[in-house]
């Protein structure tokens, strides 16, 4: 019976042991499961952390920061291309017409070196803080702003980051602007009128109309199709002059007095023939 009892004893024993060891694999399995959480938010945290200190502008499918100097202030708005290195940010939505192209642009604008900051042009610092106008697409200005307007309207604020490629290239404008400086542009559209036409020079030949290429232009009026045209004016007759007063040397002469006819000669005496030689 005592070995009976043992043997039972020592069966309970096993299976208690066999017990308490069960619940000790979900407890291990638990902590494999907490510790993977933070390594995710760890890594979207470090992914997050660029875009929310400079802001993130894509080029070709990678991303790529804007990197602020520090004299130039922060504004809120979302970084677009305009074009492979042309990048914009509105700050401020127009509510007039839209910018269209070859029209006559008037802007007010403030301008940094995207190196260091510096500020080194702004229309508050023209006389009367007059903007400047110009025509866009015409190369009258650097080809940066003839391609940063696009989308904008009236009353609109915009903030262009522009490549020195498509500002003063690579030599730059020294001494304000050094060779291959990248700038940051801050514009406001003012207004948007109608390009105004060329003025001709003074003293310019009118070209020659068609028919006669380089002759003088033709200036008679052609009449139309089917019309009489009208017979040319007589010439006036010219007044005949004044006859010249005859000359005292070309005047009729008096006629001479009429000669008395000539007395004819005494007839000659005939010889007396019985007169002796």
């Amino acid at each position: 019976m005592k070995q009976i009892f043992l043997l039972l004893a020592l069966a309970g024993t096993l299976a208690a042991a066999q017990t308490s060891t069960t619940p000790t694999n979900p407890t291990a399995a638990k902590p494999a499961t907490t510790t993977a959480k933070p390594a995710s938010t760890a890594k979207s945290a470090t992914a997050a952390k660029p875009a929310s200190a400079t802001g993130t502008v894509h080029r070709a499918g990678a991303a790529t920061a804007i990197k602020l100097p520090p004299g130039v202030p922060p504004v809120k708005g979302l970084i677009k291309p305009a074009s492979f290195v042309l990048r914009y940010q509105d700050f401020q939505l127009g509510t007039g017409a839209v910018a269209e192209p070859l029209k006559q642009y008037k802007v007010k604008y403030t301008g940094w070196l995207a190196a260091d900051g510096k500020k080194f042009d702004s229309s508050d610092d023209h006389p009367n803080k007059e903007p400047i106008q110009f025509p866009q697409g015409r190369g009258r200005v650097i080809p940066g702003w003839d391609q940063g307007f696009e989308g904008m309207r009236i009353g609109g604020k915009r903030r262009l980051f522009i490549p020195y490629q498509l500002a003063y290239g690579a030599g730059g404008r020294p001494p304000v602007i050094p060779p291959k400086s990248d700038l940051i542009f801050d514009v406001e559209l003012v207004d948007v009128t109608e390009m105004p036409a060329p003025a001709t020079p003074p003293g310019r030949p009118m070209p020659p109309r068609p028919g006669t290429p380089g002759g003088a232009p033709n200036t008679t009026p052609t009449p139309p199709t089917g019309a009489t045209s009208p017979a040319p004016a007589e010439k006036p007759a010219t007044p005949a002059s004044p006859a010249a007063p005859a000359s005292p040397a070309a005047a009729p002469s008096t006629p001479p007095p009429a000669t008395p006819p000539a007395t004819p000669p005494p007839a000659e005496k005939p010889a007396n023939p019985a007169q002796p030689q």
